[in-house]
């Protein structure tokens, strides 16, 4: 019994000192950051991009009054489809799987929507026309 209880401190400690591609050992609270200032980061970006997709999917099928037009509707769809492998990555990274320099990519990525959905909304209110 003592020989399994080694064997899973070895691995344990192995998993705990994991290097993530460099050479020395990474001590940082990686995914379950539990600081304030981080939750605070993650739902203030993350509560202001779901209201911005919210509401360019909400134009999208609301302002051309008479009917919703078809590419309205179509950048829509790829704004969703661009929020989906998104929130992969978002499930990834908080599960361990990616390593933390991925937390800049989904960043960069978010960033991306936000213009893309400022953009849409310029387009479905005929702004600069």
């Amino acid at each position: 019994m003592t020989r399994i209880s080694v064997n899973s401190a070895l691995k344990m400690d192995e998993h705990i000192r994991r290097s993530y591609g460099t050479e020395m050992s990474d001590s940082r609270l990686l995914f379950g950051e539990t600081s304030t200032w981080n939750r605070i980061v993650y739902l203030a970006v993350g509560g202001f991009t779901s209201v911005f997709v919210i509401i360019t999917i909400i134009s999208s099928f609301v302002f051309p009054t008479p009917a919703p037009n078809a590419l309205n509707v179509f950048f829509g769809i790829c704004i969703i489809m661009i929020c989906s492998s998104v929130l992969v990555l978002i499930f990834w990274y908080r599960q361990g799987d990616l390593e933390p320099r991925f937390k800049h990519l989904i960043y960069y990525t978010i960033a991306s929507i936000i213009l893309l959905c400022l953009c849409a909304n310029l387009y479905f209110h005929d702004v600069g026309r």
